[in-house]
């Protein structure tokens, strides 16, 4: 019985240890991200016509084809839980997220209960992150605001990945 006792007290010490460190990482991992300027990692954008909102601006690119409300959808490239290759219809938009209430449920543990809205604003398909924990990537960048959608568009959500298409 006297020599456990000492392997025990090790252990427990040990273990303390490894706990405080976990404990420094999330709190120096926290302070990290809250740190990152999320306009710095942001693409330069071209200038937009002196007549034209960023909204009309990103609308241009559409041209005479632009997508009806009724001919969008939301393809899934890869997403646990969901068929690749399978679509949603965007008429009226669509709520994206782990919840109960969202209209396209993500079985993804890096996705948020309301992860990301996508809507319709006149003729634009429109994407926002809705405040996530792991954010919302519209083509490999981080969404620091509503964004114009295309069609061909990648958006990525923790692990699952989709598509715009018509």
């Amino acid at each position: 019985m006297a020599v456990l006792e000492p392997v025990s007290v090790g252990l427990k010490f040990a273990f303390l240890v490894v706990l405080y460190l976990f404990l420094l990482w999330v709190v120096r991992s926290s302070l990290k991200d809250l740190r990152r300027d999320p306009r710095a990692q942001a693409a330069p954008s071209r200038p937009a016509p002196s007549d034209a909102t960023a909204l009309h601006s990103a609308a241009e690119g559409l041209g005479p084809g632009r997508i009806e409300e009724t001919e969008a959808l939301l393809r899934v490239e890869q997403a646990p839980g969901l068929e690749s290759g399978s679509a949603f219809d965007l008429v009226g938009g669509a709520v994206l997220g782990r919840g109960d209430a969202v209209d396209i449920h993500l079985e993804d543990p890096f996705a948020s209960t309301n992860h990301a809205r996508i809507s319709w604003e006149g003729s634009t398909v429109m994407i926002e992150d809705l405040g996530s924990t792991n954010g919302t990537y519209l083509n490999g960048e981080p969404l620091d605001g509503p964004a114009p959608l295309h069609v061909g568009d990648r958006i990525r959500i923790g692990d699952s990945e989709f598509s715009l298409a018509t």
